[in-house]
């Protein structure tokens, strides 16, 4: 049986408000007064309710929504697991007194996990619109606008090669210059977009450092070669392309001009701080560096088995 808060106080939570009245964090005292909106706990009380056609009237009873709610704050604004929260509502009586669970027995982890399922992303919107609103009532915020922020998602990335980078600054350069030439018009030099080449390079490479046996040091210096060639180009393209393009000001001034200007500029430091460098000492630079054709994750590999056999020296 669900309620919407809890309707009767146990002995120890009078207790527990009087010691902790005067540790409470700044946000949980803003927090409190808007959580107390009576439209923010009955929309978490009608979410939980719709886990069982009879949850409302029928069953032991439940964790009232209000402390659902509360809980679930709480463990957004720590970034905690559900572990985590457990544990430290257990331990702590500021978040007791928070989360008006008092001398309750604090809920379990996995209950707790139950709950985020039960809320969902719909339950989480409506929350969101209504603290808007109450923002607004307070003319805390206009709110036109509402960031909001998002879960970080684990992937896989690619091994940070130095061809790879080096094909990710070509295409960083090639996109900034595309950018340059949609506002400032095609003037002067035309863009020659080389990602097609720079990939095909890359790919090659890759299929050398895989071969059986090991990579051929001639074969792999002879890939390097032509893809510092490629990306030689590239620099000097964009070079001689920013150099005839006009900068904002001769533009028009206007915000678009501006944004030519900056990304103008922003391509220059591309340029700069690419893998090749801006200028052709740091291409001779890479040659001589790869003129014994090793991949930098063959060159790791060597350095980290030099190193094992130092520790079980």
């Amino acid at each position: 049986m669900i309620k919407a808060r809890r309707q009767q106080l146990q002995f120890g939570d009078g207790l527990i408000a009087e010691e902790v009245s005067d540790l409470r964090e700044e946000w949980m005292k803003r927090a409190d007064q808007v959580l107390e909106d009576e439209q923010l706990v009955a929309t978490v009380y009608e979410a939980l309710a719709k886990r069982s056609p009879k949850s409302r009237t029928r069953g032991r009873r439940g964790t009232p929504a209000e402390v659902v709610m509360r809980l679930l704050l709480l463990k957004h604004m720590r970034n905690w697991s559900y572990a985590v929260l457990e544990r430290e509502v257990r331990a702590n009586l500021v978040y007791r007194d928070f989360t008006r669970v008092g001398a309750a027995k604090a809920p379990d982890c996995k209950t707790m996990g139950r709950w985020g399922l039960a809320l969902g992303p719909e339950t989480v919107e409506k929350i969101h619109a209504r603290v808007v609103e109450i923002a607004q009532e307070n003319q805390v915020v206009q709110g036109r606008k509402m960031r909001l922020d998002t879960t970080v998602v684990e992937t896989n990335i690619h091994y940070p090669t130095d061809s790879n980078l080096l094909g990710d600054g070509v295409r960083v350069l090639i996109r900034a210059m595309k950018r340059v030439a949609e506002i400032a018009g095609q003037q002067g030099a035309k863009l020659r977009d080389r990602s097609r080449s720079v990939k095909l390079r890359v790919l090659a490479i890759g299929r050398i450092v895989r071969t059986k046996g090991g990579p051929s040091r001639e074969r792999l210096q002879q890939a390097y070669g032509k893809l510092l060639s490629t990306v030689g180009r590239v620099v000097a393209g964009q070079t001689v392309f920013q150099r005839d393009r006009p900068r904002g000001e001769e533009i028009g001034g206007s915000e678009a001009a501006g944004g030519a200007g900056r990304t103008a500029e922003r391509t220059g430091y591309l340029c700069a701080t690419c893998a090749t460098g801006d200028a052709p000492s740091q291409t001779a630079h890479l040659r001589r560096r790869y003129a014994c054709g090793r991949e930098v994750g063959e060159h790791l590999r060597a350095r980290h088995r030099n190193h094992s056999q130092g520790q079980g020296k």
